[in-house]
């Protein structure tokens, strides 16, 4: 199956899907043709000399949808281990239910272990013109996630399609700065990245990342394997909004990194929680739904957003091109959109929820518990900060630098060594 999108020149492509255009954005266009110019003056860049218009772009994604404007009756569904709700058969409930309501049946697969290796697997099958046959991926926001856009590998989303979306989204997942006017991505959930220590060994308050630089902690620190989280949060160590860093930016927050090395145990993927409860850890980067889980396990841990600020990210559901079932995929990626299903989701996968409303129906489910487990655990979320972020930690959180191909060679030659070495 094509994108609707296909047959037009890249650089109309990428400037119809940027609804707002960034300065830096304005720059690399450049020499703009009379249609390039006018399309600019409404925030929507065109290719020097297209002979195609915005109207004609914006004909041909109609089109598409028109031509699957009904659903088949099945979707393919491929996302990370553990994020969704599981039912006591190790079924998923929100799943059944979906069919149940519309007749959809789902094809549903655990299939992305982190983001790089599933860009590495999907990348040649897209690029040889193929369907990687899942209709709904979800992909982290960030340099995979904008590899997938300026690749031309996911089909713009039919806007008109999205009412649960529009109505209930927070306002933390409505016009991204990664994906401006929600033309590729509709948020699965997000999360905080910040400092989690055991109070069990630390007797202090945390409260900046220079407790991650303390050599007292010397041979206790965590910290993780990531070209994302770990450089972006170093930015915010030196007092710098990733969003709107520059390479001199980059140079220094890499000097922190390189100045905190000789003081940090292991640099760690997905599994810092069992030795930072252990006490092999003492403190560490951290998730925020990781340690909500923890401590929902019994683990006594806390997480802190540095006063200096704290990256943000979101999981998004993308539709892939060549997508066998995309109809079937926009209804999807709208239903779970209604609250009392946001609900069922938020109970499970326990990280931020992009449905706000979801906090009350949480509660009203803590005091219809029957069982005191259930009652405490439901109340747990709804009142806990890493599942809804108070107002304070939400003006300290950043969204990651987005990096265009040049510079993320340079972003990558600065901090891959520390953590590969």
């Amino acid at each position: 199956m094509n994108s609707p999108l296909d047959g037009l020149p890249p650089d109309l492509v990428r400037g119809l899907t940027s609804p707002r255009l960034s300065r830096r954005r304005a720059l690399q266009i450049g020499g703009l043709s009379a249609l390039g110019l006018s399309l600019a003056a409404c925030g929507i860049p065109a290719a020097p000399g297209s002979k195609l218009g915005l109207h004609a772009a914006r004909e041909q994604i109609t089109k598409f949808w028109m031509q699957h404007a009904k659903n088949t009756g099945q979707l393919n569904f491929e996302n990370w281990p553990l994020y969704i709700d599981v039912g006591k058969g190790n079924d998923h409930p929100s799943l059944d239910l979906f069919t149940k309501q519309t007749g959809i049946k789902v094809k549903y697969d655990e299939g992305i272990q982190d983001d790089d290796s599933y860009f590495g697997k999907i990348q040649p099958v897209l690029a040889a013109g193929q369907s990687i046959g899942w209709d709904i991926i979800v992909i982290t926001n960030g340099i995979y996630l904008d590899r997938l856009v300026n690749l031309d590998y996911l089909i713009p989303l039919d806007q008109n399609a999205m009412p649960n979306f529009y109505a209930n989204a927070s306002p933390l997942v409505l016009d991204p700065s990664f994906d401006r006017g929600n033309v590729y991505t509709m948020a699965w959930q997000s999360g905080m990245t910040g400092i989690a220590y055991n109070p069990k060994y630390i007797d202090r308050e945390i409260t900046s990342w220079e407790d991650l630089q303390d050599p007292a902690f010397r041979g206790k620190i965590g910290m993780f394997a990531d070209i994302e989280d770990t450089p972006n949060s170093a930015l915010c160590a030196i007092g710098v909004n990733p969003e709107t860093s520059t390479e001199a930016d980059w140079r220094k927050a890499a000097d922190w990194l390189k100045k905190q090395r000789p003081l940090v145990r292991k640099y760690y993927q997905q599994d810092y929680v069992a030795p930072l409860s252990k006490g092999d850890l003492w403190i560490s980067l951290a998730w925020s739904g990781d340690i909500f889980q923890a401590n929902a396990s019994g683990s006594n841990l806390k997480f802190v957003v540095p006063k200096e600020g704290a990256p943000l990210w979101t999981d998004n559901m993308c539709i892939p091109v060549h997508a066998q079932h995309p109809r079937d995929a926009m209804t999807y990626m709208d239903w779970v959109y209604q609250p009392k299903i946001a609900t069922l989701l938020a109970e499970y996968i326990n990280y931020i929820t992009p449905v706000p409303a979801t906090q009350p129906l949480i509660m009203a489910d803590a005091k219809a518990a029957k069982s005191k487990d259930d009652k405490e655990f439901y109340t747990q979320l709804a009142e806990s900060p890493l599942i809804f972020p108070s107002k304070a930690d939400y003006s300290k959180l950043h969204r990651y630098r987005v990096l265009d191909s040049a510079e993320e060679q340079v972003w990558d030659s600065l901090f891959e060594p520390i953590y590969q070495s």
